[in-house]
This record gives structure tokens, C-alpha cells and sequence, in this order.
């Protein structure tokens, strides 16, 4: 089974790779070879001969078309402009997010391949009034450039999936949290930041009001709902291949408490409040109450607790602190 993972070379791509290899997790009995596409990857998925690296730009058609020759099976479309530099850039998050993912199932289409495909979409494509509860049926209304982009490529995979081009699956993340590594240009980049950096003995802000509530999971539940949605049958889906993903509804002082409680008041003392303007614009828009019935019907997964979450990344990071 050929697997290609689209923005491989980031903390999700080379996450579900590393998951892909060392786990049992499609039911076909086929062996599975992976190739991941990124502009760029770390050196040690370069080293590895288990995986083929391609670098490219997804909005590269030639680069894309001649990957597609080897057709895959499964393609995990991850690669984005993330949320805060699609909302600073329009060109380029329309480029990234919006006409790559366009090219990519015009492609399949002309090449007449018809992957299976997992798509992530976002959370954002919600948003207004924060306090309202988000269900199955509740239709898109974003409040940013990102969220836009991401509802417009959840349609046209439908559409492509209706008419038998590809078999596509959107999963709307939640905010993932606790991501390792340095924050990046999400506008909900903080909320890792509040918990990555006091373990490391660093400085963190947040730039909303304390008692703000988010939809969050783990990365560890997000591999698990990728491959799960990978896994599951067409027919289980029908014609709406959107699932809002199960979540935790937690405020930011629930997570610096918790973190409190599970290390000491000591660390949490590196953490401040420092509004931010650009980031409450959009970080306020998002609703962070969900009822998911349907992905719990399908078999997708949530955390159990905040507490949950933060252990697993000190025990995932072997972190000591005293």
C-alpha cells in the first residue's frame, strides 16, 4: 500500500509516519510504503531509508503531477499556511490552502486515480458567537482567512468524493495542544506554549482573558483519528465526508492549574497575560463548545482530561522538573 503524506516534513507529518511504520494500522494485509512531500523535513527523516522524502511545493503542479504518477492509495493532505500567516498573507494562504488542494483533486482526476483521502481541515471554520454549542449540523461561518480556506476545500472534497474522483474525509481538528518543538505562526500557538515552555524552564504569555475556553486535543488522539478515518469504510460516511473531531472544552487557567498541580506553583509562574490584539481578533471568534455525536458513532476518539494531555507530553518529552 503507497502512502503519500502532504506536508510530511511537519511535527503531524513526520508524527503519523513514524506511527505508520512502527504500528499495525490499516486492516489491509499489504506492506506500506510511504512518501512524504514538504518543502522541507529535519535531517533524520532524511536519514531514514524507510521513507521517501520529496521536496516540493504542493503548488508546484509539474513537482505534484509527477509524484501522482505512482499512484497512492492513501493520501494524508496536512500541509497548510497556518492560521496567523494566512490571515497576514492572503496570497499566499490562497495559494497554500486553497488552490494547491484545488490542483491536488483536479490532478487525481486528470491522472484518473482515485486515493482515499484524509484531509485536515480546522475548527476554524467556525465562529461569532463563541458561547454557542457547535453540533453536526452547524454550518460553517468563518471569521478568518484560514477558516475560510479550509470550509471551501471541505466542499470540493464532497463534491469530488460525490462524483467518484477520490474518497475523501475531513476531519475538523480542534486546537492540538501540547505540540513540542517552538511556537509557530498559528494564532493558537500559545495555548502549547503556556504548558511547553514553563516544563523547559522558559517565559510564556497568553493574549486572551484567562477564563477563555478552547477545543483542544492531543497529538496522540490526532494520529489515532487520522489513521482511524484513513481506515474506515465510504459507506459508513455517505455524502458528508465532514467530521467535527471529539475534543476537551478547557479555559486557559484550567490548563495553568493543572500544570500547577501536576509540577508546582513554582512554574507557573513563568506564565503572564500580555493582550494581543491581531490574536483576540481571531482566537475570540472560535466556539469551544462541540457535541460530537457523529465521530463518536464512527469510532473517533477524544482525551480524557486536561490532565491527561499534559502528562502525556512531560512523559512523551521525558521531562524532569523539580
Amino acid at each position: 500500500m503507497h502512502i503519500l503524506i502532504l506536508g510530511g516534513g511537519g511535527f503531524l507529518g513526520k508524527r503519523l509516519a513514524k506511527e505508520l511504520l512502527e504500528n499495525e494500522v490499516f486492516t489491509s494485509s499489504e506492506p506500506i510504503d510511504i512518501t512524504l512531500v514538504d518543502i522541507g523535513f529535519p535531517p533524520d527523516m532524511l536519514q531514514d531509508a524507510r521513507l521517501e522524502c520529496i521536496q516540493a511545493d504542493l503548488s508546484d503542479e509539474a513537482a505534484m503531477k509527477d509524484i501522482l504518477q505512482r499512484p497512492p492509495e492513501v493520501i494524508f493532505h496536512l500541509a497548510a499556511i497556518v492560521s496567523g500567516e494566512a490571515e497576514k498573507n492572503l496570497d499566499l494562504g490562497m495559494k497554500i490552502n486553497f488552490h494547491a488542494s484545488l490542483q491536488l483533486l483536479e490532478l487525481c482526476r486528470k491522472l484518473a486515480i482515485h486515493p482515499r483521502i484524509v484531509f485536515a481541515s480546522s475548527c476554524a471554520v467556525f465562529g461569532g458567537d463563541v458561547s454557542k454549542v457547535i453540533t453536526d449540523e452547524t454550518g460553517p461561518k468563518p471569521r478568518s482567512s484560514y477558516g475560510t480556506q479550509k470550509a471551501m476545500v471541505e466542499l470540493l472534497m464532497n463534491d469530488y468524493s460525490r462524483r467518484g474522483i477520490v474518497d475523501a474525509r475531513s476531519l475538523r481538528l480542534p486546537t492540538i495542544a501540547v505540540r513540542p518543538g517552538k511556537p509557530n505562526a498559528a494564532t493558537s500557538s500559545f495555548i502549547s506554549s503556556i504548558i511547553r515552555e514553563p516544563l523547559h524552564g522558559k517565559k510564556a504569555s497568553y493574549p486572551v482573558p484567562v477564563e477563555t475556553a478552547f477545543w483542544i486535543q492531543s497529538p496522540k488522539r490526532i494520529m489515532q483519528n487520522f489513521i482511524h478515518a484513513a481506515n474506515l469504510d465510504a459507506a459508513l460516511l455517505g455524502a458528508d465526508r465532514v467530521i467535527n473531531l471529539p475534543g476537551l472544552t478547557v479555559t486557559v487557567k484550567e490548563m495553568i492549574d493543572m500544570l500547577a498541580q501536576i509540577t508546582s506553583s513554582e512554574v507557573t509562574k513563568l506564565i503572564s497575560y500580555e493582550p494581543d490584539a491581531f490574536l483576540q481578533s481571531i482566537v475570540l471568534t472560535w466556539p469551544a463548545h462541540f457535541t460530537t455525536k457523529r465521530a463518536t458513532t464512527l469510532g473517533f476518539v477524544s482525551d480524557a482530561s486536561v490532565k491527561e494531555i499534559i502528562q502525556a507530553y512531560i512523559e512523551e518529552e521525558g521531562i524532569t522538573y523539580i
